[in-house]
């Protein structure tokens, strides 16, 4: 939840940004929030922001409610955007007809913000007590919903306005609300003998028990239904029309799933070639600053083997980081939050649903490997969309399966010094493309395969159903995009790598100086790891690289070139046919390549994704299973390709 002050008239208010949700009972971890904040926290004022181009399917989280609470503002949100579809809402009407204030708003005006303000000011204070009109159910359900009331009112800490909507969860049976209900007013609910005798004489009195739900869903929709023909006036019943026409295209059967990866290819391509000439300049910066440092410590006389450390290590090692995470970052996030603000992620989700329902999963997550692409933390967190604790933690485990931005240049340099370094032109650039997207899919591949396996073992259960919402196309508030893409991700993302960067600069630098009979401690480990590497149709130096890479994915390569060429200092080479000549000369061949380019799409996610995995889900134990999955299956994979290799060449 989200925190926000303001202050109006003489009065600070304290904003509580809960999740959004379409319902309050109890489906989804949002849900769960949003309902126990206004049931148990007691606000003054509960604001209740509605699409005033789908008023009616927004109206029934309204007359939930209302159940839980009479401090109610109604505020219809997007009156320009209804405007553009000629739909006129009745505000007075629709006021009567709930009986609490509603107040129309369109958010970049400030004056109908101050119109909210004043509202709910005026209810917080009590100059205007709202009266809601809740939803009256079948008789039967009525007087069912009577007896156990009377019965919970022996329990005096309950609130009077509770009564009736604890009585619907008794009779509905939902163990989870009736626990948090429990554990807020310290009563006892389900293993209460004479509660429990009243539900069931309650039950009794209604013929249909096993659809009670739906009735209640039933009775809320329907209300919901003819409010709004009372308080809407459709001008052009046909308002929807071009959104139709788009979506029978980009959620068609046949064109959805290529014009998605279309757009995904696009923002790949104009991530990895528009990052190319910032990187440059931050290089350029960097180094320029670089020399500065070591022209002042020597001016000061500072010791050798300090300078080094701080400068050559730490300093070198951090600013690398920046200067490859920021750009593309900088230019993928505005890009996916274009995508966002447009209204197209959901038809994502949309398109993909059928096939991630076969693996026992939900195509939300196909929203959070597309954040992954950017970076796997932002796509760890993104996972908080989906509803269901099992499928968001089989989400998190196999985010890493996709690779992010920082793994991208070192899979583009190795296909186009090996895939495609016989061609030249654009016939080198459309292989060594095809040949990197060949790896996305084997990873999206795995990332399903094993989303299947976890489902069926250690996380089973069936996929959940959802309410996905295609929202109307809208044109980007690009203001908006640039301040959630750069602030809410990028920088939030960059900070946790470079609080973890500074320390792995002192550790690599530590290790490639410090040696044993003149050998680096960088390289005994290397000799150490080399007989497990040759399984893999690696090296000890590359499996040492992803080892001491694992605060950045973007420094794996810089410290396989400093083992090569025997340094202590991360190795900056731009010209990829000079890279190809180093590589080469220390026994790189084409099976080298393909399993380099496969372990760096499935190996363990960075220090900064693992960090993010241990926070989202508290727990040490799947924060190491997300290390471990894509690892071993990077394992099994590279040590197949050299097996198969052997066998024909």
């Amino acid at each position: 939840m989200l925190l926000g002050h303001s202050y109006y008239k003489n009065n600070d208010f304290l904003f509580v940004d809960i999740p959004g949700t379409y319902s309050i009972m109890s489906y989804s971890e949002e849900e769960e929030i949003a309902r126990n904040y206004i049931c148990f926290e007691k606000p003054d004022a509960t604001v209740i922001v509605l699409d005033a181009t789908c008023l009616e399917r927004n109206l029934n989280l309204v007359f939930q409610i209302m159940e839980i609470t009479d401090n109610i503002v109604v505020c219809v949100n997007l009156l320009d955007e209804a405007k553009k579809k000629k739909i006129k809402i009745d505000l007075d009407k629709l006021s009567k007809k709930l009986g609490v204030p509603v107040v129309g708003t369109i958010a970049r005006k400030k004056k109908t913000l101050n119109n909210l303000l004043d509202t709910i000011l005026e209810v917080c204070e009590g100059k205007i007590k709202p009266k809601p009109k809740t939803v009256t159910y079948p008789k039967e359900i009525e007087d069912a919903i009577l007896l156990i009331s009377d019965k919970l009112k022996d329990y005096k800490v309950i609130p009077p306005k509770l009564l009736r909507w604890i009585s619907l969860k008794v009779l509905d049976g939902d163990e989870k609300i009736l626990k948090s209900i429990e554990k807020a007013f310290n009563i006892s609910l389900i293993d209460n003998v004479n509660l429990e005798i009243v539900k069931v004489k309650a039950l009794n009195t209604i013929k249909n028990q096993e659809n009670l739900k739906d009735t209640i869903v039933s009775s809320i929709v329907n209300k919901a239904e003819n409010i709004c023909k009372d308080v809407c006036t459709y001008e052009n019943t046909n308002y929807s029309k071009r959104d139709r026409k788009i979506d029978k295209i980009l959620t068609s059967k046949v064109f959805g799933i290529p014009i998605m990866l279309l757009f995904l290819g696009i923002i790949f391509w104009i991530t990895i070639v528009g990052a190319n000439y910032p990187s440059e300049i931050l290089f350029s910066f960097f180094k320029w600053i670089q020399e500065k440092l070591i022209l002042f410590a020597n001016y000061i006389n500072c010791p050798a083997w300090l300078s080094d450390m701080l400068i050559n290590g730490v300093y070198q090692t951090l600013t690398w980081i920046i200067s490859v995470m920021l750009p593309p970052m900088a230019i993928f996030f505005p890009l996916f939050t274009f995508l966002e603000d447009l209204g197209y992620l959901p038809r994502i989700a949309f398109n993909v649903d059928g096939l991630f329902k076969k693996c026992s999963c939900t195509g939300k997550q196909m929203i959070t490997m597309c954040m992954g692409f950017g970076c796997n933390s932002a796509g760890v967190t993104g996972c908080r969309i989906i509803n269901s604790p099992r499928e968001k933690l089989i989400a998190i485990l196999t985010n890493n399966f996709v690779p992010c931005n920082g793994r991208f240049p070192f899979l583009i340099s190795i296909a186009t010094i090996f895939i495609a370094g016989s061609m030249q032109g654009f016939g080198a650039s459309i292989v060594s493309t095809l040949s990197v997207i060949l790896v996305i899919l084997l990873g999206i591949f795995c990332a399903l395969l094993v989303s299947k396996i976890l489902s069926k073992t250690i996380l089973k259960g069936m996929p959940s159903s959802f309410v996905l919402e295609l929202p109307p196309y809208r044109k980007p508030q690009l203001g908006k995009i640039l301040i959630r893409s750069i602030f809410d991700r990028t920088l939030f993302v960059l900070g946790r790598a470079i609080s973890v960067a500074a320390p792995a600069g002192f550790v690599i630098w530590l290790f490639a100086s410090i040696g044993i009979n003149g050998e680096s401690l960088l390289s005994i480990i290397a000799n150490f790891l080399d007989p497990f590497a040759n399984l893999l149709g690696l090296d000890g130096y590359i499996l040492t690289a992803f080892i001491f890479g694992i605060p950045a994915n973007e420094i794996v390569l810089p410290i396989i070139l400093m083992c090569y060429l025997g340094g202590n200092s991360l190795v900056n080479m731009e010209d990829t046919f000079s890279i190809g000549q180093i590589l080469i000369q220390n026994g790189w061949t084409i099976l080298t390549a393909i399993n380099v380019m496969i372990f760096t799409c499935l190996h363990f996610p960075c220090a900064t994704t693992l960090l993010t995995i241990k926070k989202e889900t508290g727990s040490l134990k799947w924060t190491i299973i997300s290390f471990l999955l894509p690892t071993i299956c990077g394992i099994i994979l590279c040590m197949f390709t050299t097996f198969v290799y052997n066998i024909f060449v």
